[in-house]
């Protein structure tokens, strides 16, 4: 049986390091995204960004005429199999909640252009509920598709290998089909032991922001613990280590320092407080 064919909708961090790694992996990919100009700096091999062994796996896979990259939604209709949403949830401006102007448009601007049997996979992180809703829409638009959820756990400076040899995979779908598609997918990582967790859409929505909470709470509990210890001459340092042996505690996101920051955990933080 031919593989599935991949596209990644939405080539920014998250995208340009999955259309990369899955072309790694064997597949032919075609990554889209709606900046013309990040799209030409990605098929002439040039990242927008910093990520380790990135930019190698993406000339790499360039160069062997596996990955491609366009700007045209009809050309990933034509093309893909299983569709990658990949696509960017910002903070709204003013508010605490996620901006779902970008996954809307993809799904709205893609939709009318399936014709056959396809799949189309979240990967961003979104609030729980979207997936059910982008499913009710999709079912409208294009009945010849189906909608999973397939939530991505990357770590900046390990994004490659933790595409390529992730801790778990999660799905979340309504029907037995995606599971055996996706496994199909992924059959490189289950071959190697990863585990693969099936849920219901809501749930794999929610264990990316659970996650994300989990690892803001240590990080915010460490730097509370930095107060007490200063207002009492204890070392937070020494404190810190003490509890990393316990490994129900773990030293990850144990360091004490000024807060969190980065491009997930504040606006992620904040759109599941709204």
């Amino acid at each position: 049986m031919a593989r599935q064919r991949l596209t990644v909708i939405g080539c920014g961090y998250l995208g340009a390091t999955h259309a990369a790694c899955m072309a790694e992996l064997g597949f032919e990919v075609l990554g889209l995204d709606v900046d013309a100009a990040r799209i030409a700096r990605l098929a002439a091999g040039d990242l927008p960004f910093y990520e380790p062994e990135l930019q190698q796996v993406l000339q790499r896979n360039l160069a062997n005429g596996r990955l491609r990259f366009t700007t045209s939604y009809q050309e990933v209709a034509d093309f893909g199999d299983v569709h990658f949403l990949c696509v960017g949830t910002p903070q709204k401006a003013g508010e605490y909640a996620a901006d779902l102007t970008y996954i809307d448009a993809a799904i709205t601007t893609l939709a009318p252009l399936l014709t056959r049997d396809c799949l189309i996979v979240g990967k961003s992180t979104v609030p729980v509920g979207t997936a059910a809703r982008l499913a009710g829409l999709l079912y409208t638009l294009a009945p010849v598709a189906q909608l999973a959820w397939n939530p991505e756990f990357l770590r900046e400076g390990h994004a490659v290998q933790d595409t390529l040899h992730p801790d778990r995979i999660v799905l979340g779908a309504a029907s037995e089909r995606p599971e055996k598609i996706m496994r199909e997918v992924y059959a490189a990582q289950l071959a190697g032991g990863v585990p693969f967790l099936t849920s219901d859409l809501p749930t794999a929505e929610l264990v990316k922001v659970a996650a994300n909470a989990f690892l803001a709470t240590k990080i915010s509990f460490i730097n509370a613990m930095a107060e007490v210890c200063e207002a009492t001459g204890a070392d937070v340092t020494k404190l810190s280590q003490a509890l990393s042996y316990d490994d129900r505690i773990g030293a990850k996101f144990l360091g004490p320092g000024l807060g969190f920051g980065g491009g997930c955990l504040p606006k992620d933080i904040r759109a599941f407080m709204a």
